[in-house]
């Protein structure tokens, strides 16, 4: 007699016909990274040069990650703020100047324009995407002469509307900076973020669809963006120097370790995987969740979405993730509080904008796990879940 069912689960058939070990009841969790074995020894390996710091393991992160998007140069930081920070300081944002971006976002996205001296102004989202709305930009840059960029979030795992902002900002000259920090791998018209403006960046948080437990990335096809760039996450130190200590400009120390480079180059090969098995998910909560009376995630014709979040919206929110709770259904709510409404933003006059597409997403978001370490059972528990709330 065994215990699988105790311990380590009971064998039950999929719905594809083959068999699949159903876990113990630990719940399901909204996010759970997956690290593997290469990264373990790409780790080792570098603990075992000693070079832990900035370092060939860096460069060549570089290297692969800007191949990756598709850009010419790639610069390496401490986490996607940082990023978002140093690209900023990069293009050429200086104190006063004010940048659009979008008030549905986690609050860096802001926070990184007032940390390089800038004003950031809100412009709404399209509430089928979740992203700016290119529309609410062109009202934004009408009642304002003092924007100089935008920095357009792709939300999780879905690119904002770059063919309209792009067409936007070269019709003011405007710098564009993505944020793609929640965007790993999303294509539009068959290129990835990443090269869609004078810089993107990303962020390698541990949720993120790859991680390096901390980490941020910049890529750009500007030399000059990418030598400013580089030149500020290493306390303004000349990127030519040979080696001396020559600092030509203000900076800081936000630099990315060898060991989370080391991370990063694993990750990295296996991100088609990772995105691969989201959209597989959520393909599979599509299908299942259709004729449920909640919106379901929207990908435009010509966009790839990456599910960095698989989330839906229903004015039932919270009665939704209780139920989902009873059931041990990690949820997530991203974000409850629009940036504009945040405490922090209480003494920036812009915050002061009524946004109500955001107001009204904030209000009835729900992400649910989309992983790739969930198991064929786990999205049955999700669904089923979800199905007993709305038929009870």
């Amino acid at each position: 007699m065994t215990d699988t069912n105790i311990d380590t689960g009971t064998d039950v058939e999929t719905e594809h016909g083959t068999t699949e070990t159903e876990p113990a009841d630990t719940g399901v969790s909204i996010a759970d990274p997956e690290l593997g074995t290469d990264a373990l020894q790409r780790v080792q390996s570098v603990l075992e040069s000693g070079m832990l710091a900035d370092g060939p393991e860096v460069r060549a992160f570089e290297k692969s990650f800007a191949a990756y998007c598709g850009a010419d140069r790639a610069v390496a930081t401490s986490n996607g703020t940082t990023a978002l920070h140093a690209a900023l300081e990069a293009v050429g944002l200086e104190d006063g100047d004010a940048v659009i971006t979008s008030p549905f976002s986690f609050v860096a996205s802001a926070n990184a324009i007032r940390l390089a001296g800038g004003t950031p102004v809100f412009a709404d989202i399209d509430p089928e995407t979740y992203t700016l709305d290119p529309a609410d930009v062109e009202r934004v840059l009408g009642e304002r002469d003092d924007i100089v960029g935008l920095v357009p979030v792709h939300l999780y795992g879905l690119a904002a509307d770059m063919n309209a902002l792009r067409s936007i900002a070269d019709d003011h000259e405007l710098f564009v900076v993505e944020d793609a920090c929640q965007a790993h791998g999303a294509v539009v018209d068959g290129d990835r973020v990443g090269a869609l403006g004078d810089a993107a960046c990303f962020s390698f948080y541990p949720t993120k669809n790859m991680t390096t437990g901390e980490g941020g990335m910049i890529t750009t096809d500007r030399d000059d963006v990418a030598d400013r760039a580089a030149s500020f996450v290493n306390h303004g130190r000349d990127v030519g120097d040979g080696g001396s200590y020559e600092h030509v400009d203000l900076g800081h120390n936000y630099r990315l370790t060898s060991l989370a480079a080391a991370i990063g180059r694993a990750q990295l090969d296996r991100l088609p995987e990772f995105n691969r098995t989201r959209r597989e998910h959520a393909a599979y909560y599509d299908d299942q969740l259709d004729a449920l009376p909640l919106q379901t995630p929207t990908e435009p014709a010509g966009y790839r979405h990456v599910y960095h979040q698989y989330t839906v919206c229903t004015a039932e929110r919270d009665a939704l993730a209780a139920t989902l709770d009873d059931h041990d259904v990690d949820t997530g709510i991203y974000y409850e509080t629009p940036i504009h409404h945040q405490p922090a933003y209480e003494t920036v006059s812009t915050a002061a904008a009524t946004l109500p597409n955001a107001e009204r997403a904030a209000e009835t978001v729900l992400s649910l796990p989309v992983h790739p370490n969930l198991s064929e059972h786990d999205r049955r528990v999700v669904v089923e879940a979800v199905q007993d709330h709305f038929h009870s």
